[in-house]
């Protein structure tokens, strides 16, 4: 299994070189060159897998055995879900109205991205140990990656990981989850900007080869291909609790719906139907709604302002992994990847080629909602089901409550409602804390502030410089 650019002047890599780049050295983002094709045998006996099962079949597909051996793989996978709280790793709550909501938030964070990070940091513990060697990792959040992220790697000897958050534009609680990792090779970042602003330094740092090679530079924002991979097994154990069959020929369609921020779970969905897994796909954005308006309207193109909303994780303007979408929608054609982003990069604007627009809204559905919306669906929820959706499950939810078919659909659940008070609090509800949450606040905090006009991207080479001159 070979990973290529998107942009395609960059060389092939194994797994290894995909899960230790991050973007490519062209700026583009790494793909298969092969993605597997599945056939219904191999489907129906998915369909008896739990969720951890399913992932070390899907992950074994993308990882040869000739790099990581089958067992020390699926031991791996074992140790990364030893820390969640729900015996099956994931849940399906079946509510009122057909809702069916796949809570993908059972791990030490309470957010969805400590599935594919908890993963990831084992593969990564695994390579480094076999060849000695140290990673610096630069991370940039918007709310629930870095907590994740710093929870996939704290205390590991070999690793030192550095967290960029907006200052102002997370939940409390999900500044308290990074900034209260004392560790030594835990380094966080307070940024008085928003999550596109924190965005700038990261990739100017990645762009400086000599200085990205010289400390084995990385990223864990889902840029990583590790990340993307393990998210594809949410499509298919989502699609595999809703279908009504997989007696009926053609096998029958699921609507799987994705609240959407950098697009990484979206890409994910999308490999998965290109392996022949029978769903529909629906990107459901809050207001800052570029993904929204590129498939209704091909139009990739930054509004003037991003609008801070109740969904904040999804206060996303550059859905990097949009990229990924459209390269495979374009029949892997790097060289118009490269163009159409190079021109975005530099205009912030873009209208797609006809035909792409065409694949791409042939692909997804899309639906953007208000705060009021989020509010609406986080009431009737309650109402009907006494049951509590943070506010970017509930932009799914939203969409669910909007449509008059009886489609089979599966809504992701990316976060606890319990990191949310705030939202919450605006819907009329009662939060329901967690006491591992509650005592967040009386815990030590450290983080070092980036103030506007500052240079963040100088600031950050100076305390990777120091932190390994130390070492």
């Amino acid at each position: 299994m070979e990973y290529i650019s998107t942009r395609g002047s960059a060389g092939a890599v194994d797994f290894e070189g995909a899960l230790f780049s991050g973007y490519a050295p062209d700026g583009g983002l790494f793909m298969p060159r092969r993605i597997p094709s599945l056939d219904r045998d191999t489907l129906r006996r998915w369909s008896c897998l739990s969720y951890r099962e399913l992932v070390k079949d899907l992950c074994s597909l993308f990882i040869t055995a000739e790099l990581v051996p089958r067992s020390t793989l699926n031991d791996l996978i074992d140790r990364a879900f030893s820390r969640f709280r729900h015996k099956d790793v994931v849940h399906l709550s079946k509510l009122k109205d057909g809702l069916n909501v796949l809570e993908l938030w059972h791990g030490v964070t309470y957010a969805f991205k400590d599935l594919s990070l908890s993963c990831t940091g084992q593969f990564l513990q695994y390579f480094l140990e076999k060849k000695q060697k140290h990673v610096t990792i630069l991370v940039g959040t918007s709310g629930d990656t870095g907590s994740s992220a710093i929870e996939s790697v704290r205390g590991q000897k070999n690793m030192d990981i550095f967290v960029l958050l907006p200052k102002g534009f997370c939940t409390q609680i999900q500044e308290l989850q990074m900034t209260t990792i004392i560790e030594d090779n835990v380094h966080v970042f307070a940024a008085h900007g928003n999550s596109d602003e924190i965005d700038e330094p990261i990739k100017e740092l990645f762009a400086d080869v000599d200085f990205a090679r010289k400390h084995n530079l990385m990223s864990l924002n889902s840029v990583n291909w590790s990340r993307i991979m393990v998210q594809i097994a949410h499509h298919f154990y989502a699609y595999f609790q809703c279908a009504p069959s997989l007696d009926a020929t053609p096998l029958p369609v699921v609507e799987i719906v994705v609240p959407t921020g950098g697009g990484g779970n979206i890409t994910a969905g999308c490999i998965a139907q290109k392996m022949g897994l029978p769903i529909r796909l629906v990107a459901v954005v809050n207001s800052n709604d570029i993904v929204h308006r590129t498939v209704q309207h091909g139009d990739f193109s930054l509004s003037e302002n991003m609008k801070a909303t109740l969904a904040s994780a999804m206060d996303i303007q550059e859905p990097y992994n949009m990229e990924r979408i459209l390269w495979l929608l374009s029949g892997s054609n790097s060289s118009l990847m490269k163009a159409l982003m190079e021109r975005f990069s530099v205009t912030k604007s873009l209208k797609l080629p006809e035909d792409l627009h065409k694949k791409l809204s042939e692909t997804l559905r899309s639906c953007s909602a208000s705060d009021e919306d989020i509010v609406q669906a986080m009431r009737r929820c309650w109402e009907e089901n006494r049951y509590l959706l943070c506010p970017h499950s509930a932009v799914a939810a939203h969409y669910h409550y909007s449509q008059p078919d009886s489609t089979p659909r599966c809504c992701l659940a990316p976060a606890s409602a319990a990191k949310f008070q705030d939202a919450l609090l605006r819907a009329g509800l009662v939060p329901q804390l967690p006491p591992e949450i509650t005592a967040l606040t009386a815990m030590e905090t450290r983080s070092t502030p980036l103030e506007k006009g500052q240079d963040w991207a100088q600031a950050l080479r100076e305390r990777i410089e120091g932190v390994v001159q130390r070492r």
